[in-house]
């Protein structure tokens, strides 16, 4: 008998004994490979015309300003003329050694703990009670949505006045006679002002957070917490056990987003403590770091460089999320050769 006879036997063999303990006796997936079907000229036009325009917007807002602003970085540029004073890494040198920057990237990285620790728990229970049917829901979602939708300058200006010493906190907190005459300075203390931030930035963000968590909560199916509650589960125990990790999803993606925008927080705090104030306060970021020491101070390459370097962080911490984080919620949601 020949090798091919003795393999295709073998074959036979293992097809019956299959067929014997009641298990299917087609070939395997990974025997099963299926064809790719190559597309047709058409296919190929109408995926160019619809996916064009948005890859040449994105190369020309995205991908060129960052490749401009890493060339620049490279030179001693003063924003006016060609750029031929070429010093290579010495920007990034200074930028690395310099303690406002680091200080500043310190302050980016309590934001973005803070902003994890004070606002997701809060949002989730804002979330968990307004999903809730109950009297007066709807003005409550509204009042917690309506700061997410006033502009930064707004807000800004809004706090900026209302946060002096002889602000209008103060006063009010002097007339409610709790604490005799307040004097706080909400804004110049180093051991308040980060604190302060940290609740104006709450106070403007909370809304985005329950509304991306009301939707998640509206994928759920009620059939679970109802046959929970039937064997007895207290409406904590429903969840804690369901919908919380039914809702880790949704979570962990307000997380990222999160993440992300403290890293690039500039507008509130530029607009609140002004251009000098925030480093002494406690509040300067990168972004605010970039502006003082590259447009105000005239010296744009050094800016440019501080931005690739902001670039850059925040590229590896969204890569490092999405590598160690987002990728449990990634199984199983594309199919492997589709």
């Amino acid at each position: 008998m020949s090798e091919s006879q003795v393999s295709t036997t073998a074959e036979s063999l293992d097809r019956v004994s299959d067929a014997g303990d009641g298990r299917a006796t087609s070939p395997s997936p990974a025997r099963r490979r299926p064809r790719r079907r190559k597309a047709s000229w058409r296919e190929r036009v109408e995926i160019s015309l619809l996916s064009g325009p948005a890859i040449i917007i994105f190369l020309t807002f995205v991908i060129l300003p960052v490749g401009m602003a890493a060339y620049y970085g490279f030179f001693d540029w003063h924003g006016y003329g060609p750029a031929t004073d070429f010093v290579g890494l010495r920007n990034y040198k200074v930028i690395l050694s310099d303690p406002e920057f680091r200080a500043a990237v310190r302050h980016n990285a309590e934001i973005v703990v803070l902003s994890l620790l004070i606002q997701g728990p809060i949002a989730v229970l804002l979330a968990l009670l307004l999903n809730r049917k109950m009297r007066g829901r709807s003005l409550i979602r509204v009042l917690v949505f309506a700061p997410w939708v006033v502009s930064e300058v707004i807000a800004g200006t809004g706090w900026s006045l209302m946060l002096p010493v002889q602000g209008a906190v103060n006063a009010l907190l002097t007339k409610m006679q709790i604490f005799g005459e307040v004097k706080i300075d909400w804004l110049g203390n180093p051991d308040l002002a980060l604190w302060t931030l940290m609740g104006i930035l709450t106070w403007k963000y909370i809304g985005f957070a329950v509304i991306l968590l009301m939707a998640g909560l509206q994928n759920i199916p009620e059939e679970l917490s109802e046959a929970a509650g039937v064997d007895g589960a207290s409406y904590w125990q429903i969840q804690r056990h369901i919908t919380l990790p039914l809702l880790g999803p949704t979570i962990r993606i307000w997380a990222f987003l999160s993440i992300i925008g403290a890293l690039q927080l500039f507008d509130l705090v530029y607009i609140i403590w002004g251009q000098y104030v925030a480093g002494v306060a406690g509040t300067s970021t990168m972004a605010t770091y970039m502006v003082l020491n590259g447009r105000n101070a005239g010296n744009y390459g050094y800016g440019n460089a501080v931005a690739v370097v902001i670039f850059l962080i925040s590229l590896i911490v969204a890569l490092g999320y999405q590598r160690f984080v987002l990728r449990r919620d990634m199984v199983g949601a594309l199919t492997e050769g589709a």
